[in-house]
Protein backbone atom coordinates (compact mmCIF):
# COMPACT_ATOMS: atom_id res chain seq x y z
CA UNK A 1 0.00 0.00 0.00
CA UNK A 2 1.14 3.94 -0.63
CA UNK A 3 -0.46 6.37 1.07
CA UNK A 4 0.00 9.68 -0.62
CA UNK A 5 -0.44 13.13 0.65
CA UNK A 6 -1.41 15.83 -2.04
CA UNK A 7 -0.31 19.36 -0.39
CA UNK A 8 -2.29 22.89 -1.57
CA UNK A 9 0.43 24.65 -2.82
CA UNK A 10 -1.14 27.49 -4.75
CA UNK A 11 -1.56 29.98 -1.67
CA UNK A 12 2.82 29.77 -1.78
CA UNK A 13 3.66 30.09 -5.03
CA UNK A 14 1.42 30.46 -8.52
CA UNK A 15 1.12 27.42 -11.08
CA UNK A 16 2.44 24.07 -9.89
CA UNK A 17 3.13 20.82 -11.88
CA UNK A 18 5.27 17.75 -9.97
CA UNK A 19 5.31 14.30 -9.65
CA UNK A 20 3.59 12.96 -6.25
CA UNK A 21 3.77 9.02 -6.95
CA UNK A 22 5.22 6.12 -9.27
CA UNK A 23 4.72 3.07 -9.98
CA UNK A 24 5.55 0.37 -12.28
CA UNK A 25 3.55 1.10 -15.33
CA UNK A 26 2.65 4.57 -14.25
CA UNK A 27 3.35 8.37 -12.84
CA UNK A 28 1.18 10.37 -10.86
CA UNK A 29 1.41 14.27 -10.92
CA UNK A 30 -0.31 16.44 -9.44
CA UNK A 31 -1.57 20.02 -11.36
CA UNK A 32 -2.09 23.02 -9.40
CA UNK A 33 -3.28 26.38 -11.99
CA UNK A 34 -4.73 29.48 -11.14
CA UNK A 35 -7.95 30.97 -13.06
CA UNK A 36 -6.34 31.79 -16.22
CA UNK A 37 -3.40 30.13 -16.54
CA UNK A 38 -2.23 27.23 -18.50
CA UNK A 39 -0.33 24.24 -20.10
CA UNK A 40 0.76 24.20 -23.86
CA UNK A 41 -0.16 21.59 -26.06
CA UNK A 42 1.94 18.25 -25.08
CA UNK A 43 1.59 14.34 -25.66
CA UNK A 44 1.78 11.32 -23.77
CA UNK A 45 3.25 7.99 -25.25
CA UNK A 46 0.78 5.83 -23.01
CA UNK A 47 -3.11 6.45 -21.67
CA UNK A 48 -3.56 9.32 -19.08
CA UNK A 49 -6.65 9.24 -16.63
CA UNK A 50 -7.31 13.14 -15.35
CA UNK A 51 -9.60 13.59 -12.24
CA UNK A 52 -10.33 17.57 -11.47
CA UNK A 53 -10.48 17.57 -7.26
CA UNK A 54 -11.38 21.32 -7.16
CA UNK A 55 -12.38 23.95 -9.49
CA UNK A 56 -12.85 24.01 -13.08
CA UNK A 57 -10.18 23.22 -15.94
CA UNK A 58 -11.06 22.98 -19.83
CA UNK A 59 -9.09 20.65 -22.00
CA UNK A 60 -8.29 21.14 -25.97
CA UNK A 61 -7.54 17.96 -27.51
CA UNK A 62 -7.16 17.32 -31.18
CA UNK A 63 -9.39 20.01 -31.98
CA UNK A 64 -12.23 19.03 -29.47
CA UNK A 65 -13.01 21.00 -25.91
CA UNK A 66 -14.33 19.60 -22.85
CA UNK A 67 -14.53 21.19 -19.40
CA UNK A 68 -13.31 19.49 -16.01
CA UNK A 69 -15.15 19.95 -12.49
CA UNK A 70 -14.84 18.02 -9.61
CA UNK A 71 -17.12 15.53 -10.51
CA UNK A 72 -15.32 14.49 -13.57
CA UNK A 73 -12.69 12.56 -15.53
CA UNK A 74 -10.94 12.90 -18.65
CA UNK A 75 -9.16 9.98 -20.63
CA UNK A 76 -6.84 10.44 -23.17
CA UNK A 77 -5.88 7.80 -25.64
CA UNK A 78 -1.89 7.66 -26.23
CA UNK A 79 -0.04 10.37 -28.48
CA UNK A 80 -3.75 12.34 -28.45
CA UNK A 81 -2.41 16.22 -28.02
CA UNK A 82 -4.09 18.56 -25.80
CA UNK A 83 -3.52 21.88 -23.67
CA UNK A 84 -5.54 22.70 -20.76
CA UNK A 85 -6.68 26.20 -19.49
CA UNK A 86 -7.79 26.85 -15.88
CA UNK A 87 -11.44 28.71 -15.97
CA UNK A 88 -11.33 28.19 -12.03
CA UNK A 89 -8.51 27.80 -9.58
CA UNK A 90 -8.38 24.08 -10.02
CA UNK A 91 -6.70 21.10 -9.01
CA UNK A 92 -6.31 17.91 -11.22
CA UNK A 93 -4.38 14.30 -10.48
CA UNK A 94 -2.93 13.02 -13.81
CA UNK A 95 -2.08 9.33 -13.60
CA UNK A 96 -0.16 8.41 -17.17
CA UNK A 97 0.16 4.50 -17.72
CA UNK A 98 3.47 3.75 -18.93
CA UNK A 99 4.17 2.47 -22.28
Amino acid sequence: MQHIQVEQLLQDKVKHAGKVGAGTGYDVMNIQLRAGESVAEHSAPGEVLIVCRKGRVKFHVEGQETELDANALLMLEPSEKHSLEAVEDCEIIVVRLKK
